[in-house]
């Protein structure tokens, strides 16, 4: 989306970066800004980062800065020390700015993640983009405004798409929508929903005998919480998350109480095929599949061949594995695509 000129002035950034000394929009007049309101755990953000970083490196030269504004959507995302890691772990190299607070998000006045802000260098908002997608226009947006400040530059056509799933052609399904395990935004298939027996109290959930699409389902004992819910079973009355999704990819913002947990994973009632196995499955010698958690992230759990309806079964053996989000990617390469 596309601003008038001169009409918006862009709102300052805060005091809290990570890779860089404090940047103010006052202080980066003369450049063009791109800020990116993102999330470590927010698998649209996430696919969005090899663009920004693209866009980093083709356009830095000439005077734009990227700044990314994590504005962290668990209160787990909140500590300096995650995110720093996420960081590093992803290879951002342009400055990020904490935002723990909301403070930026409400200053721009942003409704989502990932969100894309383009001040030119009089410090003017000048393009808004949310979401995924829309790459080649949001750098063309970028090169307009580059040739502001250098009328004769000449700049590289917009990069051609860097996935197989961004081209055109490529079939985008309805999925499943982000489902939340937490009582403040979330509500579980299981009848009469959430329940509580007290504060810090697990509650043994009965799993139905019918299951609906686009839902999560507890079965055996849980302890909920706001933004996430805790597993309090063992290895002989394991604690199991089953979801019923339609969608190719599935992820799941996770972590462990104490230590490194072991996550069991099923599809559709037998383990989980390598062929359909997200990046964090790992298999032993006999077909299980497992998910090694530990530090609260997103873990891709399945990169199914094809889109479908699933149903994908998580299996705790032990307390204090804590599930906060369930994320799905629908894309698929057009036919003959590789992704």
């Amino acid at each position: 989306m596309e601003i008038d000129k001169g009409t918006v002035r862009a709102p300052e950034l805060g005091p809290e970066w990570l890779n860089s000394p404090p940047l103010s929009t006052q202080a980066l007049r003369g450049s063009v800004v791109l800020v990116d309101f993102w999330d470590y755990t927010c698998v649209n953000c996430l696919r969005t980062l090899p663009y920004l970083s693209a866009w980093h490196e083709r356009y830095a030269p000439l005077g734009l800065v990227t700044i990314g504004v994590h504005t962290p959507e668990f209160a787990f995302a909140q500590s300096r020390e995650l995110v720093e890691a996420a960081v590093e772990r992803i290879g951002i190299r342009y400055p990020v700015v904490m935002d723990n607070h909301y403070a930026i998000w409400q200053s721009f006045a942003n409704r989502c993640w990932p969100a894309k802000y383009l001040i030119d260098a009089s410090g003017y908002l000048r393009f808004v983009h949310f979401g995924e997608g829309e790459y080649q226009e949001t750098e063309r947006a970028i090169q307009e405004l580059l040739r502001e400040i250098h009328p004769g530059a000449e700049l590289l056509e917009p990069l051609e798409p860097l996935r197989a799933t961004d081209h055109p052609g490529a079939a985008c399904y309805r999925p499943t929508p982000e489902l939340y395990l937490g009582f403040r935004r979330g509500q579980p298939g299981n009848e009469g929903g959430f329940q509580k027996q007290g504060e810090g109290e697990p509650f043994e959930y009965a799993l139905p005998r019918d299951l609906s699409a686009d839902a999560a389902y507890f079965g055996g004992a849980w302890i909920s919480s706001e933004d996430h819910a805790r597993s309090a079973g063992d290895a002989a009355h394991p604690s199991t998350l089953l979801v019923y999704y339609a969608a190719k990819e599935v992820n799941l913002v996770m972590a462990s109480l104490e230590g490194e947990q072991e996550i069991e994973l099923l599809q559709d009632g037998a383990p989980l095929a390598r062929e359909d196995a997200g990046e964090d499955v790992q298999f032993d010698a006999a077909g299980r599949a497992t998910v090694a958690v530990s530090d609260p992230r997103m873990y891709r759990l399945t990169r199914n061949r094809a889109f479908g309806q699933r149903l994908l079964q998580l299996v705790s053996r032990k307390p204090g594995f804590l599930a906060y989000a369930f994320t799905f990617v629908t894309c698929a390469a057009n036919e003959g695509g590789a992704e």
